[in-house]
């Protein structure tokens, strides 16, 4: 299915590594031009030459830390300087520190509120204003919007806030035209994954337990989460706002 992109413009963040990464190299192999946006200025840089090639479009790079303020401003500015259009954007941020609710600190929770929920809308919110077309925007969220995750309590806590804010986005800009969704992906393998797996110190063990309670029976791969960002974020689904979609090979248990 050919889903519009070729010729469009894009902001990803968290594009450097991971989920993000993966919906970055899907626009870019469908022809869209992408703005990679990391905190690692070095890393963003690699993965917009790594991009670039891969399909007609081509990858540009930017540091930049969605808790800082600014960040939000300097993303939007970059993008208009080098995408000739301003079609949408992927919105990834790492996780916040695992583990339980009563081990976490009040400056944890206060900066992965920054990070995870304030950095991220404040980043939907500027692009919605500076828009002149409709724009489409996705939020990477977690299933934990659905159900608790053990050992997650602050991804626990924020996630589902995030999920309602997009969704108040949604009614307050769909009269221009503009879209905004949110995915909820499972556990993909991806090197945070892999990184609590080895904190476990059985890591092989960890990933078939978790495999287990999946019906597909295996952890997912970063380009089939990518490939539903592009959908999602494409013209394609141009009917489709206000929605939280599911990417977990069928492990979530609510509907």
């Amino acid at each position: 299915m050919d889903l519009g992109l070729a010729g469009r413009g894009y902001v990803v963040t968290g594009g450097s590594r991971g989920l993000g990464r993966a919906a970055a190299e899907c626009f870019v192999r469908d022809g869209a031009d992408v703005l990679v946006v990391g905190r690692d200025a070095d890393r963003a840089t690699q993965t917009a030459a790594e991009l670039t090639g891969l399909g007609a479009g081509t990858a540009y790079s930017l540091a930049a830390d969605l808790a800082d303020p600014a960040a939000a401003e300097l993303i939007r500015a970059t993008a208009r300087a080098h995408l000739t259009t301003l079609d949408g954007a992927v919105l990834s941020v790492g996780g916040p520190p695992a583990g339980r609710l009563r081990d976490r600190t009040d400056e944890e929770w206060r900066a992965a509120f920054e990070q995870v929920h304030l950095g991220p809308l404040r980043l939907a919110r500027t692009l919605l204003e500076d828009a002149d077309r409709p724009v489409a925007i996705t939020f990477v969220l977690s299933t934990s919007v659905r159900t608790p995750l053990p050992e997650f309590a602050i991804s626990n806590g924020l996630r589902p806030g995030l999920a309602m804010a997009a969704k108040t986005l949604a009614d307050e800009f769909g009269p221009a035209g503009h879209r905004v969704n949110s995915l909820l992906p499972g556990r993909f393998d991806t090197d945070r994954v892999r990184a609590l797996d080895e904190a476990t110190g059985d890591p092989a063990g960890r990933r078939a337990a978790h495999a287990a309670t999946v019906p597909l029976g295996r952890l997912g791969q970063p380009e089939e989460f990518g490939a539903v960002a592009a959908f999602v974020t494409s013209p394609v689904a141009s009917y489709v706002t206000g929605s939280l979609v599911t990417v977990d090979g069928g492990q979530t248990r609510t509907i």
